[in-house]
Order: structure tokens, then C-alpha cells, then sequence
């Protein structure tokens, strides 16, 4: 399309292999498409430079979520609280294990309680768990949500750009036939060789099928004899 379009740029309407009505198509077209593609190249760059600090900031949300539920059971077991402490944070009672946080909505729901179940312990009457406090660990994870907030908005603009690229490909596709078939029209009446070269000074881009291939390797020593 771009060739196409620099073909236009150099020559009058009347001298082109194509229509006035698809150089029109073009020049509106063209640089809708590169601007799209540039920004959706832009918003992809964007978000995995930012993916390696996002991937971080989880992997420290769940240390410190681990961590806190690690030191609040190794207090009951030394006797320091009592067992139903863990029912505080949505955890069994006679259960030590620490809950799965492998995914982000695990992550999200077990710090939320975690911190909502601290807090009301706290006032309770309870003894602050420390190393780390909750109020670190709640640092760490608005850290997180904050980030996953983001990194939302970058994934969601990228597949934005990628659904509008693919409508433009679409375009692209009909407009690339369109110059294909105009093209060919009017070098219809030269011999081939010099009609695809006609053609590829438009941008036509000519490959040999397999079967042509074979042809052309039989025919060529042939010719030589």
C-alpha cells in the first residue's frame, strides 16, 4: 500500500495503474493504520517494561502475607495466642497451613482478610502480631493493588489497539485486492515478465507456488539444451 501510494505521489491520475477513487481510499487510510499500529507498538513496549517491576511487587506482597501468617501460627504454637486466633482471617482453627496466594484473586481476597481480621482483633483487645506488622504488610499489599490497577489499564490499551488493528487489517486486506486486481487490469496486455514487473514497481509482490516451481526446474534445463 505504502508503494502504491508513493506510485500516486509521482504520478497524474491518468498515468497510474489504478483508480483515482482508490488513491482517494489510501491517502485516508495509510496513515490511520500506521498511527494505530505505532501506538498499539508503543502500548505493548510500555507494558513489558512495566510487567518485570508489576511481577515484583506481587512476589513481595506474598512474602510478606506468607510471613505474617507464618509468625501468627508459630505463636500458637508457642502458646503465645490461642488456636481460634485463626478465625480472625477466615482460617480453620486446627489448620496451620498457610492458604494458597499463588494467583492474583487469591492474593487479593486472602489479604484482604488478613488485614480486615487483624485490625478487628486488634480491637478486640488482641496482642499486635509483629515481624512483620500488619501495618507493613498492608504497605505491601495496597502496593500490589495499586500495580494490578495498572497493569490492567496497560494490558487492557494494548488489546484495545490489537481488536481496532484487526478491524484495520480487514480494510487493509480489501484495499490490497482491490490495488491487486486494478493493477493487473491494466498491465493485463503485456507479456508476463513484463507486466510483474510493471506490477511490482506498485508494490505487487509475485511468489511461485510449488508446482510452478518444479515447472520452472523442468523447463529450464530444457531450454538450455
Amino acid at each position: 500500500m505504502r508503494t502504491a501510494l508513493e506510485k500516486g505521489k509521482e504520478l497524474p491520475p491518468n498515468k497510474l495503474a489504478f483508480s483515482s477513487k482508490t488513491i482517494v481510499r489510501l491517502q485516508k487510510f495509510l496513515p490511520q493504520f500506521d498511527h494505530n499500529f505505532q501506538l498499539y507498538r508503543q502500548a505493548l513496549a510500555s507494558q513489558n517494561k512495566k510487567s518485570k517491576d508489576y511481577n515484583e511487587i506481587l512476589r513481595k506482597a506474598r512474602i510478606y502475607l506468607t510471613h505474617f501468617i507464618r509468625v501468627m501460627n508459630m505463636a500458637i504454637f508457642r502458646g503465645e495466642l490461642p488456636a481460634e486466633t485463626r478465625a480472625y482471617f477466615g482460617l480453620a482453627t486446627d489448620e496451620s497451613t498457610v492458604p494458597s496466594l499463588n494467583t492474583e484473586n487469591e492474593l487479593m481476597s486472602w489479604g484482604r482478610r488478613i488485614i480486615d481480621g487483624e485490625a478487628f482483633r486488634i480491637k478486640k483487645g488482641g496482642s499486635p502480631i509483629t515481624n512483620p506488622t500488619i501495618a507493613v504488610v498492608k504497605v505491601r499489599f495496597e502496593n500490589f493493588i495499586e500495580a494490578w490497577n495498572y497493569h490492567n489499564t496497560l494490558t487492557k490499551r494494548t488489546s484495545d489497539y490489537i481488536e481496532k488493528n484487526n478491524k484495520l487489517r480487514k480494510e487493509a486486506d480489501e484495499i490490497i485486492l482491490q490495488l491487486w486486481n486494478e493493477v493487473e487490469n491494466t498491465h493485463n496486455s503485456f507479456p508476463e515478465e513484463s507486466r510483474k514487473i510493471l506490477s511490482e514497481e506498485y508494490g505487487l509482490v509475485y511468489f511461485y507456488r510449488k508446482g510452478e516451481l518444479n515447472k520452472i526446474k523442468i523447463e529450464e534445463p530444457q531450454s538450455q539444451i
